[in-house]
């Protein structure tokens, strides 16, 4: 079983900044990709960001410039630096992890609420 804990979410003005961090436990072989996912109400969930085991990354053409994603692999734990916030960046965001071996999941976290508000 994987346990997933996020931290960071809160409330800041548009243009702020705020940084998401997740911490993986549990019965961890290894991590392969790990990511943030968000979802506003009345919308569906949506990917935010993604890095590879290698430090590959992807993100939404919505965050692209203002969002950066990294790990710590020692610690499998993900960051996703997020700047110059946006209203509609306001949703509730998910830690999402795949591992290499078979349950690969995805695990999923709790949920952190980011609201950008003036």
């Amino acid at each position: 079983q994987v346990q997933l804990v996020e931290s960071g979410g809160g409330l800041v003005q548009p243009g702020g900044s705020l940084r998401l961090s997740c911490a993986a436990s549990g019965s961890i072989s290894s991590i392969s990709t790990m990511g943030w996912s968000r979802q506003a109400p009345g919308k569906q969930r949506e990917l935010v960001a993604g890095i590879s085991s290698g430090g590959r990354t992807n993100y939404a053409d919505s965050v692209k410039g203002r969002f950066t994603i990294s790990r710590d692999t020692a610690k499998n734990t993900v960051y996703l630096q997020m700047n110059s916030l946006k209203p509609e960046d306001t949703a509730v965001y998910y830690c999402k992890v795949l591992l290499r071996s078979s349950p690969y999941g995805p695990y999923w976290g709790q949920g952190t609420q980011v609201t950008v508000s003036s």
